[in-house]
């Protein structure tokens, strides 16, 4: 039988304004990294996209995974009729206004039922009302499947005008317990650092980063994964004696980015890939984690995506060639 990895957020419909000014409309958010796992597995593994989508897009949806291998889309759900739709204006290659007019059910315990027996569950939330804590709490009850969770959700929220705006995780703590791998990127670790419940204005700078990641692992977290644009990512981890550990992990080259929507969750999914072919290889899982990113800014379709043979070749050049 299969192992079985899945991915778990919105399909927003998205459409968006790249910061070279060109317009893209396409389904987004947890189809890149289903794509990619679904190629470079090549049939090892089953992937599962679980989400609450509209009845008018779920063909739309079902119709771009129909010629990729192995994907279950038993989980597309439109029962509710409610999926996210989303404009995306970037105003330069790394930072977006964004704008929602529609918003998914959120996703709950019986969403995930029959899944229990994944290695993997991947979150990729956008907006912090998509999944459930009862979800998480689901999952580590019933399965030893590693969780895996997109920090991008909590940390952003949705107001009744359409306007998505940056928020503090106020119930961080409630989560953390629930979640083995925490990835980010730079600003919203900084919706995730206060102590004592005060509000401290950090900017972009990364001296909390050693303390909150102290923090969350504290809490029950094996790894803190924040990815800090171009240079690459920090991973952080505790050694056998309980101390922490900080490891850079640079990013792979490109030349041109072309668009990086979705970067993220290609990010997510490399990890994904990587920590249920060797589980607990934090740094190994951050490279097939900087691949499919990379590979995610070379182009507006799904080709950009490889298979195993040239996403390996692509890591053993960035990571293992002296």
């Amino acid at each position: 039988m299969k192992q079985k990895i899945a991915v778990i957020g919105p399909i927003p419909k998205d459409t968006i304004i790249t910061h070279r000014g060109e317009h893209i409309e396409k389904y987004g958010c947890i189809t890149h990294p289903v794509i990619a796992l679904s190629k470079i597995s090549a049939g090892e593994y089953e992937i599962v996209p679980v989400a609450n989508v509209r009845k008018e897009d779920k063909p739309h949806i079902l119709g771009i995974f129909e010629p990729y291998e192995h994907i279950n889309t038993d989980y597309i759900d439109d029962h509710a009729d409610q999926g996210d739709v989303i404009q995306l204006t970037f105003v330069d290659q790394n930072n977006r206004l964004e704008k929602q007019t529609a918003f998914m059910r959120p996703i709950v315990p019986n969403d995930l039922k029959g899944l229990m027996d994944c290695a993997a569950f991947l979150f990729l939330p956008i907006t912090d009302f998509e999944i459930s804590l009862d979800t998480l709490r689901y999952i580590k009850a019933n399965s030893s499947g590693v969780i895996i969770f997109d920090a991008h959700g909590p940390t952003n929220t949705l107001t009744k005008t359409g306007d998505r705006l940056l928020k503090f995780w106020i119930d961080r703590d409630l989560w953390l317990p629930y979640i083995d791998v925490l990835k980010m990127n730079l600003e919203e670790s900084t919706c995730c650092w206060y102590e004592r419940g005060q509000v401290a204005d950090i900017g972009h700078t990364q001296t909390h980063l050693p303390k909150f990641a102290a923090h969350a692992l504290s809490l029950g977290v094996k790894s803190v994964i924040i990815t800090v644009d171009s240079s690459g990512c920090l991973v952080f981890t505790n050694d056998s004696n309980g101390d922490l550990q900080q490891t850079r992990v640079p990013s792979v080259p490109v030349q041109t980015v072309i668009d990086t929507t979705g970067c993220g969750d290609s990010f997510g999914g490399g990890l994904a890939f990587g920590l249920v072919r060797n589980p607990n290889d934090y740094i190994g899982a951050t490279h097939y984690a900087n691949t499919f990113g990379a590979m995610r800014t070379q182009g507006k379709t799904f080709d950009v995506f490889k298979d195993r043979e040239t996403t390996e070749a692509i890591i053993r050049k960035t990571y293992l060639t002296p």
